[in-house]
């Protein structure tokens, strides 16, 4: 049987064996934490049963009257079918200790925070795909603010810090091969690259918030990067500067690009546009494509029952970094950047935001979201903190 369907069980028979237990987990355990629907209704009732005062509530291990559990089974079958007294009687054989109920009821939690984990993350991704179709982020950062919510509930739940923890080992990066890009992602892409070309003051206008990561073609990433790299140091662009940028980078020998494209895209005969639009759509695919990634490995680490719930959690704050990063860059696109320092203490403005562009993207952390306290899981008797 599944361990954690017998933690389950043995939560329910130690509480139907001596519910004093349930001062112990009604705090922090709920219903909603229990996998299957026969547990969630038993748990239910027994904690309804203790609200209007039972006799049975109250009874000391060993005094607990017949109908403590009898009306506990009576009150969970108005909540569910199925539920039996020859059941209840199978949990109470399957509780080896009933004194241990915190510590099965703590295993019953970190089962509920995996499903919970991996649940939102679901959404997350079918968030991120419904938006790619659309063209839109609304319901990727609606689903992204709720996974946020989620896990800081959760990290108070179990008695942990919010916090994001990396992972020991960076997951493997998508093959370049699997990465396909719509066409018209792509168009957007060349078109935004020619109007830079073409017209590089508009360079200033998106060097502060977009990176070449987000371009989803590798050889448009490099072209983005030495165009920045040209403006970081105030050369001329034009075709052939940008041709000679990319070929003293590498570019042309790793096979991204080859010098037709190169010359194809920067075409100085292409009509002019506006850099700021094109660059916002590309930043948006860029924030949906990125929540995709992180549900993707949020969604992995949830469904390893060996990670422990607390790890979870502070992995799974980290996994977000690279959405939270894309969606201030993308606030910042559409809204403009909050002054951090007075005009007379920044120096080189254009310069510093050029050189932004022709690098890599940093990882960053995931800010955690203020909520209610929540009473937290009792602390291991190790005094250990949960992992």
């Amino acid at each position: 049987m599944n361990p954690l369907v017998r933690a389950e069980q043995a939560v329910l028979g130690a509480v139907f064996l001596d519910p004093g237990q349930l001062e112990r987990l009604s705090p922090w355990l709920r219903p909603e934490h229990f996998y299957r629907p026969a547990h969630q209704a038993l748990y239910a009732s027994a904690l309804a049963l203790r609200e209007r005062g039972h006799p049975g509530s109250t009874a000391a291990v060993g005094a607990v009257p017949v109908s403590w559990v009898a009306d506990a089974v009576t009150e969970a079958g108005t909540r569910t079918r199925g539920v039996t007294a020859s059941y209840a009687h199978q949990l109470v054989a399957a509780c080896p200790r009933p004194e241990h109920a915190v510590v099965y009821g703590r295993m019953v939690l970190e089962g509920a925070i995996h499903r919970t984990v991996a649940e939102h993350a679901v959404r997350l991704h079918q968030a991120a795909r419904a938006d790619t179709v659309r063209g839109g982020t609304d319901e990727t950062l609606l689903r992204a603010d709720a996974l946020a919510t989620v896990l800081a509930d959760l990290a108070r739940r179990w008695g942990t810090d919010p916090r994001p923890v990396p992972l020991p080992t960076q997951p493997e990066p998508v093959p370049r091969a699997t990465v396909v890009a719509d066409g018209d992602l792509l168009a957007d892409e060349e078109f935004l690259l020619a109007c830079l070309t073409a017209s590089p003051d508009q360079l200033d206008a998106v060097v502060g918030w977009l990176r070449p990561g987000d371009f989803a073609d590798p050889g448009h990433q490099q072209l983005y990067r030495a165009l920045g790299a040209l403006h970081h140091r105030g050369e001329p662009v034009d075709q052939l500067t940008v041709l000679w940028e990319v070929q003293r980078r590498g570019a042309l020998t790793s096979g991204d690009l080859d010098a037709e494209r190169v010359l194809a895209v920067c075409d100085p005969l292409a009509l002019a546009g506006s850099a700021e639009h094109f660059g916002e759509q590309v930043l948006a695919t860029a924030l949906v494509r990125t929540a995709a990634e992180s549900a993707r490995q949020i969604r992995a680490l949830a469904d390893d029952a060996s990670v422990p719930a607390g790890r979870l959690i502070g992995h799974a704050l980290h996994a977000l970094g690279p959405l939270d990063e894309a969606r201030r860059r993308w606030h910042t696109a559409r809204t403009g950047p909050v002054p951090e320092n007075p005009p007379a203490a920044r120096s080189s403005p254009g310069r510093a935001e050029a050189a932004r562009a022709r690098s890599r993207p940093r990882r960053t952390s995931a800010p955690t979201p203020a909520a209610a306290p929540v009473p937290a899981v009792p602390a291991r008797t190790s005094r250990r903190s949960p992992a």
